[in-house]
């Protein structure tokens, strides 16, 4: 997850990097809405809507889009620490325009109504972090699981969502531990999960996402930046048993190259060309685990 570690990382990786310095200035002066994604050519047409989902805790505002036609596997998105926001609306569409009937959630519904933030915003500001570290710590474990039980049951609601098949989940950055606790939550319907530069994955306390790994029956893909891996060497180490003694696949590598944040679109050090191979090997995974 982020943090001042975070920051500290990527100044050092901004300072010697022009073109990904040229691209945090970029941002800074709000050009990240001009960014866009490469849209497949089998792409398909899909419609989209802000709509409110009910949870225990009250309404949670998100972003729904999906194949025009037809019944398709549902995927919850669960964004970085900056929110539900345009980049994740663009991820989110792209995914959608794959075959998938995805649902972009707000975590911070309880606190705030996205965007929390405006464009441009950058976790390296400290305005910024002064904004979204509060709502994040206003989530735990228990909200995780609560929410991922209303975004389940909203998917399986929808016409647009064959629920003969299984759902899909992905988590950027914070949202990386609520893909496992996603999965465990619902097991009997969570079949692919996936976390992209995810922060505590694993860690010594009773509630750390990996002790929950017997409790899923979902396949897994764990996309890990260098500097994180460098930071906990043992992570994926333990992730690995974990998968291992639980007889479910899981693919988990480190990304060479690339910073914490590497795969979000608006994110000053953005790696597209690891976070295409990344996503690439996303639909691998939903095409499998998903059929």
């Amino acid at each position: 997850m982020c943090d001042e570690n975070t920051v500290e990382d990527n100044e050092r990786y901004l300072s010697t990097n022009a073109l990904s310095r040229r691209r945090f200035s970029a941002l800074s002066a709000g050009a990240a809405l001009a960014m866009t994604l490469p849209r497949s050519a089998s792409a398909v047409d899909v419609m989209e809507t802000d709509v409110e989902v009910t949870t225990p805790d009250g309404i949670a505002d998100c972003y729904f889009v999906h194949p025009a036609s037809g019944r398709h596997p549902g995927v919850i998105v669960w964004p970085d620490v900056l929110g539900l926001r345009p980049a994740f609306r663009q991820m989110g569409k792209r995914l959608a325009e794959s075959g998938y009937a995805v649902l972009v959630v707000n975590p911070y519904y309880r606190l705030a109504k996205s965007p929390i933030l405006p464009p441009g915003a950058s976790f390296q500001d400290p305005a910024t972090r002064e904004r979204v570290m509060p709502l994040a710590q206003s989530l735990s474990a228990t909200t995780h699981m609560t929410d991922a039980k209303a975004f389940v049951a909203y998917l399986d609601a929808q016409s647009a969502v064959d629920t003969s098949r299984k759902i899909g989940t992905t988590g950027y950055c914070m949202g990386g531990p609520i893909t496992m606790r996603t999965a465990a939550a619902a097991p009997e319907r969570i079949g692919a999960g996936a976390s992209f530069h995810g922060g505590r994955l694993v860690t010594d306390s009773a509630d750390s996402p990996h002790l929950l790994v017997p409790q899923m029956r979902a396949s897994f893909l764990f996309a890990i930046a260098q500097n994180d891996d460098e930071r906990e060497p043992n992570a994926k180490n333990v992730l690995r048993k974990a998968y291992d003694d639980a007889g479910l696949p899981a693919e988990i590598e480190v990304y060479e190259g690339t910073m914490h944040g590497w795969c979000a679109l608006d994110s000053a050090v953005y790696n597209e060309a690891q976070a295409e191979r990344a996503w690439a090997r996303l639909l691998v995974l939903f095409e499998k685990a998903l059929a």
